[in-house]
């Protein structure tokens, strides 16, 4: 039996404003966003949350909320809270992941201050830019030994030791999700991180990577102003 580990749960939800939206008016739209707010703030004690805008980065998502939580309970009663908002009636859920923290399997040979993967918390450091995608390996890869494994994911460690200005924060979703992972990268720089990916697909795991898209460019938000740029 393994080691009981304390874990958190981790959702990353993604919204599309209605068009019937833009046909109410300002005032309307101003009490909805409001309420919405206040909802979200009278579980700032059990979740922690991180809110997005997409406005500009992709066609089918306006904003996302990154929710961390110990019970899956409180994520399930925020969201139903959410959606019996009159905001919520206006909003489609356009892409859902839920996954769990975990810690990494093969950090016991690769440690260096400051090394993820370590625990099982996760902590959301508000950086300007966050990137988020599932993934999926390839059946293959769970059939590699994990000496050969961790020989590949150590050059991968190795490839992200180069952009220490990138954060990561890797969840788990066996079992729970259609993904195995969800990845969410925390940046100032936007060039980074495409440097990263870059030189990612040129790793020698990379043949074991059967999807990692759809791909997400988050602007880091408070929720009232990813809220004023729905209109």
């Amino acid at each position: 039996m393994s080691e009981e580990i304390q874990r958190n749960f981790v959702k990353y939800t993604f919204y599309k404003v209605l068009p019937e939206w833009k046909q109410l008016s300002d005032a309307h739209k101003t009490s909805s966003k409001k309420e919405f707010v206040e909802v979200l703030a009278e579980f700032s004690q059990d979740i922690r949350v991180s809110s997005y805008s997409l406005v500009g980065t992709r066609g089918d998502v306006d904003f996302m909320l990154w929710k961390v939580s110990k019970e899956i309970e409180s994520v399930n009663t925020l969201m139903s809270q959410l959606n019996r908002t009159h905001l919520g009636k206006f909003l489609s859920t356009t892409h859902s992941y839920l996954a769990m923290t975990d810690r990494s399997p093969y950090v016991d040979d690769h440690q260096h201050e400051g090394q993820e993967g370590t625990s099982a918390d996760m902590r959301i450091i508000g950086r300007p830019y966050l990137f988020v995608y599932p993934f999926v390996k390839t059946n293959e890869w769970y059939q590699l030994s994990l000496s050969e494994r961790q020989e590949l994911m150590t050059e991968h460690f190795q490839i992200g030791h180069k952009y220490p200005e990138i954060k990561i924060s890797t969840a788990y979703s066996f079992g729970l999700d259609d993904q195995e992972f969800v990845l969410g990268f925390e940046t100032d720089n936007p060039g980074a991180f495409l440097e990263l990916v870059r030189d990612l697909r040129e790793s020698k795991a990379r043949p074991f990577t059967l999807r990692d898209t759809p791909i997400f460019t988050c602007l880091n938000k408070t929720i009232t102003d990813c809220l004023e740029d729905l209109g």
